[in-house]
């Protein structure tokens, strides 16, 4: 797939259209709207861009949760009406209760970009009636869940495998400048040093989401 960048939208925004297409996606399988409540579990550079397009997309408070404090920071840079931090000595039916506290009510929208068996659990039990849950992070191929929830609440379960036709309109948040990926890129190295590009990836350090490798 070949597509042309606008003459403002630099490289930096450009490379970074792939993850911003995956949060696309996420927000249409979610049928994020003006006015919706978006939880978001996972503050990862998947989580991080689901938020900007939630708020390009009109909902009215977007919540992300995490299990590091550092990733919830840039999160609230980044736009996040606010966070939480997820605890393990904390009970699940008081995250329950923690996060519907935060929202004033239950979200109708949660979108879960961890892939880990609690933060699905999590979202069946957090998630308003009739509302729906996006998985977007790829766990394990089989987990244990409360999804008599799902049944009685009545929730839409979808899932998400990358992307489909959406970097059209990535690139028109890009463009537009309703979305601002640049925060995003917080590291920066020339292609003599990409080992220590990758190695700055991987190391789990706090503040690193995306890692530019430039050509010239």
């Amino acid at each position: 797939m070949i597509g042309r960048l606008p003459d403002h939208v630099t490289l930096e925004e450009g490379a970074l259209m792939e993850p911003l297409s995956v949060g696309v996606h996420a927000c249409k399988r979610a049928a994020v709207k003006i006015g919706s409540k978006v939880l978001i579990l996972g503050a990862g550079p998947i989580g991080l861009v689901t938020l900007l397009v939630a708020k390009a997309m009109g909902a009215s408070k977007v919540i992300l949760t995490d299990i590091r404090q550092d990733k919830l920071d840039i999160a609230k840079t980044l736009g996040a009406d606010d966070t939480y931090l997820v605890q393990k000595d904390v009970s699940e039916p008081d995250h329950v209760k923690n996060i519907h506290a935060l929202f004033g009510e239950e979200p109708d929208r949660t979108i879960d970009a961890s892939g880990a068996q609690s933060s699905i659990r999590l979202a069946l039990l957090v998630t308003k009636a009739g509302g729906m849950i996006v998985l977007v992070g790829c766990g394990p191929p089989e987990i244990q869940v409360p999804l008599i929830n799902a049944l009685v609440k009545e929730i839409d379960i979808r899932g998400v495998f990358r992307y489909a036709n959406d970097y059209a309109d990535a690139l028109e948040l890009l463009a537009s400048k309703k979305i601002n990926v640049k925060p995003l890129i917080t590291h920066n190295f020339k292609i003599e040093d990409t080992i220590g590009a990758f190695d700055k990836a991987k190391s789990g350090e706090s503040g690193v989401i995306k890692v530019m490798i430039h050509c010239k």
